[in-house]
């Protein structure tokens, strides 16, 4: 399997499928799952001639269970490091949820200042910032953070298939029809990775502030979310994040959730496709 190594060490897994003079298509996984999330996505790209680059965040998936790191400073240089090998150049970089503020951070301090990216997705992400402060009152309680980490370090494989079969795809809505092999594919993602990361990375997706890295990107930027995302708010997230990039499109999707790549990946990777060519 390929794996790329990072300045301090770790082993990062990633996948690079297409041609090698392809357009390339980055794609950053959610917390806390792995790059086999962008299943759909790069089957749907690769075919239409792109080239597709999606790695394990350290602590997740097939990357090294490090017991370090858990924070989007390190998760955007991880990502810098995996370009950089690759050597990739006008990249689309797509970011979910998590990997939402892994792409934001890595554009804003590595891909655009080395002149290496086109465009930036955010979907379902959560930039600016999700925690609730006094400048942030729509945001998230921390109680509601502390709440995971309390269930994760109680029965992290019994709060995975809550989330799943419940919230994170809306499978908890009034006639809503859960699919038990999404929830079991969700689940095993979560299964492989590092307790440790997992609990740690809860602090850097709620509590990093992203402000100045979406006001330093100036590449143009697709914003996408469910209005019916309970996950990542859209108010305290994408709203505020379309007003603070000095290039975006804001695109909501009504009553998806928030895992609509998932759910709905026709619809995503058509809207997707439309504005990369654009």
């Amino acid at each position: 399997m390929p794996y790329v190594t990072t300045h301090d060490g770790v082993e990062i897994y990633y996948k690079d499928w297409g041609a090698k003079d392809a357009r390339p298509i980055v794609f950053h996984h959610g917390w806390p799952l792995s790059s086999d999330d962008w299943d759909a996505q790069m089957l749907h790209f690769v075919s239409q001639g792109y080239r597709v680059v999606a790695h394990d965040r350290r602590g997740h998936g097939r990357s090294t269970q490090v017991g370090d790191g858990h924070d989007m400073d390190h998760y955007a240089a991880d990502a810098s490091a995996v370009v950089e090998h690759l050597d990739l150049r006008d990249a689309v970089h797509v970011g979910h949820s998590t990997g939402g503020g892994e792409a934001t951070r890595y554009v804003a301090r590595y891909g655009e200042p080395q002149g290496r990216v086109a465009k930036l997705v955010l979907i379902g992400a959560v930039p600016p910032l999700m925690l609730k402060t006094a400048a942030n009152p729509k945001g998230t309680p921390i109680e509601v953070f502390d709440d995971l980490r309390r269930q994760l370090a109680a029965n992290r494989s019994q709060l995975y298939f809550d989330l799943a079969s419940g919230p994170f795809y809306g499978f908890n809505r009034a006639n809503a029809a859960p699919s038990q092999a999404i929830v079991f594919n969700w689940w095993r993602q979560g299964m492989m990775g590092g307790a440790k990361a997992h609990y740690e990375g809860i602090a850097a997706f709620s509590e990093t502030d992203f402000t100045d890295d979406l006001r330093a990107i100036s590449v143009p930027t697709l914003v996408m979310h469910g209005d019916d995302d309970q996950i990542v708010p859209i108010a305290a997230t994408a709203m505020r994040a379309a007003e603070l990039l000095n290039n975006a499109k804001l695109k909501v999707y009504e009553k998806l959730s928030h895992g609509l790549a998932t759910t709905h990946p026709d619809l995503v990777n058509h809207d997707l496709q439309e504005w990369i060519e654009a």
